[in-house]
């Protein structure tokens, strides 16, 4: 394993170089910010600074950045670039293999070590190992080190209630760590690629049009955060309502660390389930890293071998028709529209696609689990894997197969009109009655699509496949 800092001070220095003078190297991956990042507290100690953010395309292989947050990233980096140069410093850009790359680069400029934040994504701790003793890791990207919330038996938690109840005895977290007084910049600075040679924005044709809802950036994402605590009080039951602003829309700049977790938790403060209920998913984070950490191959392997044997349906027509969002179902297609035109879908909205996809036409759990990877700017490995494996019965903390969620019922408990209306213009003119199921409300629009499949059908075909897994 790469090598542990000792109290924040960096890690071995090449020998014959002066650890003093000599620049350090901070490796930023998913953790672009000044405030609270421990790795850049640690490398700024006594020591000029050289920030790298390496695009590497390959370790990850078939998890490379989906296309969406390849947008977001661009815009990311520009703005912590930004925020580097009003202290003196700047973003260093490279491209390949991040291992040949950071050790080409301590070679070139004489770095001592390289500090980073731990990260949990396979292919990050082969890297980590790969670097030895020449990186010091810190944890900062989540509410406690991942290592410390284990079982009684020193293993980690494939259980969420139980993994919340051992992580609140660890909280409230440590106070944010604030912001450098200075980051020294070293005496020349290494060559840098140029963002825009990346090309991770879309050219033609561009359906990125709708993402600018987002604004990067770690400014932004403290402007988020006071949002949200003025309305978290309401968050236990607002979240469910895609009609309105009631969920955080924190979690692209959680994502790419614009913002800590630690630093959510102290600055939104609530009384009652609120505040709770909000902990909690940001407690979710942490769970889905520790079972990545257990189960790297969580992402591409059902939690339950048991779901290895299910017969799952394989119609490129359907799948296509749920990408589109024209199934029929109109809370089902708002939100699969909400996805691809801004990169975001509705947490409610997300359980429901997902529980189409799955249930009601019984299509691999891993094909909406590829998709929203590639259209979510927000998309986590960890999240990712483990919000569709709860979804699909399949993970080894999940919901139950069986439990199927009816999407007209759910539209309508959750007064979804206003949210169908938006993304769906085509049922702009129905009532509120009659826009949950224009179909049973025999006020269907010729240029909207009938049900691809019956509710009643749909269900009994997900049992039947059900039973004979079983």
């Amino acid at each position: 394993m790469a090598a542990e800092p000792e109290s924040g001070e960096p890690g071995a220095a090449t020998a014959g170089i002066d650890a003093m003078s000599s620049p350090v190297i901070l490796w930023l991956r998913r953790d672009l910010r000044l405030r609270d990042q421990p790795a850049l507290t640690a490398a700024a100690h006594d020591a000029p600074v050289i920030p790298v953010y390496i695009l590497d395309d390959d370790a990850p292989g078939a998890w490379a950045i989906g296309a969406a947050q390849r947008w977001y990233l661009h815009h990311a980096l520009a703005a912590f670039d930004t925020s580097l140069r009003d202290k003196g410093s700047r973003l260093i850009l490279r491209r390949g293999d991040a291992v040949t790359v950071l050790r080409a680069l301590m070679a070139e400029t004489g770095a001592t070590c390289i500090h980073a934040l731990r990260h949990y994504e396979p292919w990050w701790r082969t890297a980590e190992d790969a670097l030895g003793d020449a990186l010091c890791l810190h944890d900062g990207n989540y509410l406690a080190p991942i290592e410390d919330v284990t079982t009684g038996s020193g293993t980690q938690y494939k259980v969420f209630s139980s993994f919340w109840k051992a992580l609140s005895q660890a909280m409230p977290p440590a106070d944010p760590l604030p912001v450098p007084h200075k980051i020294d910049a070293p005496d020349a600075w290494p060559a840098s690629d140029d963002l825009d040679d990346w090309a991770l924005r879309p050219t033609a044709p561009d359906w990125s049009t709708g993402f600018d809802v987002w604004t990067a950036g770690e400014h932004e994402a403290t402007l988020a955060v006071d949002r949200f605590a003025r309305i978290v009080d309401d968050y236990d039951g607002d979240r469910n309502l895609p009609s309105i602003e009631g969920t955080s829309r924190l979690s692209p700049h959680l994502h790419l660390g614009e913002i800590s977790p630690r630093s959510i938790w102290h600055a939104i403060q609530g009384t009652g389930q609120g505040i709770t209920t909000f902990r909690k998913e940001l407690a979710w984070r942490d769970f889905t890293a520790g079972l990545l950490l257990q189960l790297p191959d969580y992402p591409d392997a059902n939690g339950r071998d048991q779901f290895d044997d299910l017969t799952w349906r394989r119609s490129p027509k359907d799948l296509r028709a749920w990408q589109q969002g024209k199934t029929g179902y109109p809370i089902v297609d708002a939100g699969m529209r909400q996805l691809w035109r801004t990169g975001w879908i509705h947490n409610r909205v997300r359980m429901i696609v997902a529980s189409f996809l799955v249930k009601h036409l019984l299509i691999d759990w891993r094909e909406g689990e590829k998709w929203f990877w590639d259209c979510l700017v927000d998309a986590d490995l960890g999240n990712n894997s483990v919000n569709w494996q709860w979804v699909a019965g399949t993970g080894v903390d999940s919901n139950m197969f069986v439990r199927i969620m009816a999407p007209l019922g759910q539209s309508e408990k959750f007064d979804a009109a206003d949210y169908i209306r938006q993304f769906v213009p085509e049922l702009k003119d129905l009532s509120d009655a009659a826009i949950h199921d224009p179909d049973e409300a025999g006020c269907r629009p010729d240029d909207y699509p009938a049900k691809i499949i019956g509710h009643r059908e749909a269900r009994e075909r997900a049992l039947a496949a059900y039973k004979a897994l079983r």
